[in-house]
């Protein structure tokens, strides 16, 4: 007779975009401004497994950063802010690269050119 295993349960700390454990440590400290974007962040792009508080404001947004974001997140994310800030984030911008580096860039870049 053979004995079959049960399966393993699904495990519920791990990044479920990366299979990797999902961490509580302490990034910098966000600034309201921060939080308030981090907040959309995690709201516009679907992203529930992560609490916008952790989200490192020094940390990148794209590429290998904890988020692994990437172009597509990058557009739903400037739409995102276009609606909420009431200005656009062109994709021909020269800048983008550093307006987008960190959640901190992006912020600061909101808070000079948002108009609501």
């Amino acid at each position: 007779m053979i004995h079959c295993a049960a399966p393993a349960p699904a495990r519920t700390d791990l990044d479920p975009k990366q299979d990797r454990p999902l961490t509580d440590i302490q990034p910098a400290a966000q600034t309201a401004a921060e939080r308030e974007l981090a907040d959309l962040l995690v709201t516009s792009l679907n992203i529930d497994w992560v609490k916008p508080e952790a989200i490192d404001p020094q940390a990148p947004l794209f590429g290998a950063g904890d988020l692994g974001l990437d172009s597509i997140d990058a557009l739903e994310l400037a739409l995102a802010v276009s609606k909420r800030y009431g200005f656009q984030l062109r994709s021909d911008n020269p800048d983008n690269r550093q307006i987008f580096g960190s959640l901190r860039a992006l912020a600061g870049h909101i808070e000079q050119h948002r108009t609501s």
